[in-house]
């Protein structure tokens, strides 16, 4: 049986993508198997996301933090000034509609994404300065997503920055901090081990929930605006996801990073936490009651959804180049 849940956690792992991408497309088709992933329910599994993040960070982890201060700092400074920036642009130079404006805006805002400390692991990055990356950017998320989300976003639209706030600290910073401590009291318990090792088939079992939670609520808009619609996100979040890696490796190579930093800094700007982004879009944006008085609301989260499956894909691509330019 140990052996079967091994073989379920590498494929989770190494298909992340498809896993996600398939959820999705049954959401459409079966609306009612994930008919019940909303709200708080969203909420909690992106909290057990977080936790599952939580427990690979260690005490070795905060003491890089400790060695390369600059570069986090560099590293934070990037991640909060690139996507959200470019995100910006983009539903400018498209001239996005406010509710999918909103929705990308808020996946530029979000911090690095889980998934991209085992990109920067493919990629042959350096995985201790990915994790400090992500650790300090998902840390810094209650301030600096809210606020740029008020900034960034059109004035129409009523941002909470407040209650966005406080959400991102109950299903982002109190996981992770919990997730820290029973490793650091358990960590060398054998049973706590085995737990650990499944953690990560768990994170991706509640990414794909939440996409098809997601596909559930913006079904009708799907259906009322068509191909259109999906086309126009995707070359919105095609370019922001891109110029991200792009320009992430650019400041990598702007401050002399070595080989492994600037791989690892472009995939940690890249790849966002579009899970969080989905949730939070859920509950600020496209919650009942807005939908109720503004039905175009549910279209924010559809940038969010996308750039879940997508980010997962492209950056595992990504990974896979940087690995073979070695040879």
């Amino acid at each position: 049986m140990l052996k079967i849940i091994k073989l379920f956690n590498r494929f989770l792992s190494t298909y992340t993508s498809f896993v996600v991408i398939g959820c999705a497309v049954i959401a459409f088709f079966l609306p009612f198997l994930f008919g019940w992933v909303h709200g708080n329910v969203s909420s909690v599994i992106l909290g057990i996301i977080m936790l599952s993040m939580g427990l690979t960070i260690t005490v070795d982890d905060l003491r890089n933090l400790m060695k390369q201060p600059a570069h986090i700092f560099l590293g934070a400074v990037a991640q909060y000034t690139i996507m959200p920036l470019i995100a910006f642009s983009l539903t400018k130079l498209f001239g996005l509609d406010p509710y999918l404006a909103v929705g990308i805006v808020l996946v530029g805002c979000c911090p690095g994404g889980v998934s991209s400390n085992v990109m920067s692991f493919l990629a042959k990055g350096d995985v201790a300065y990915s994790v400090s990356m992500t650790m300090v950017s998902t840390l810094l998320a209650p301030i600096m997503t809210p606020m740029l989300v008020l900034w960034l976003a059109d004035t129409s639209i009523n941002v909470n920055a407040v209650g966005m706030f406080l959400n991102i600290l109950y299903v982002t910073v109190a996981p992770i901090t919990i997730g820290f401590l029973c490793n650091y009291f358990l960590g060398k318990n054998a049973v706590f081990k085995e737990v650990q090792s499944n953690m990560p088939a768990v994170s991706v079992i509640g990414l794909a929930l939440i996409v098809g939670g997601v596909i559930v609520t913006v079904r009708p808009q799907l259906f009322a605006n068509g191909i259109g619609l999906i086309a126009l996100v995707l070359a919105v979040v095609f370019l922001h996801n891109g110029l991200g890696y792009a320009l992430g490796y650019g400041v990598g190579r702007l401050f002399k990073f070595n080989t492994a930093k600037k791989r690892t800094i472009s995939i940690e700007v890249g790849v966002q936490n579009a899970g969080m982004a989905t949730v939070l879009a859920a509950a600020f944006f496209a919650n009942p009651e807005n939908i109720a008085a503004h039905p175009e609301a549910a279209l924010c989260i559809v940038p969010c959804a996308i750039s879940c499956a997508y980010h997962s894909i492209s950056g595992t691509i990504l990974a896979g180049i940087y690995a073979r330019m070695d040879a």
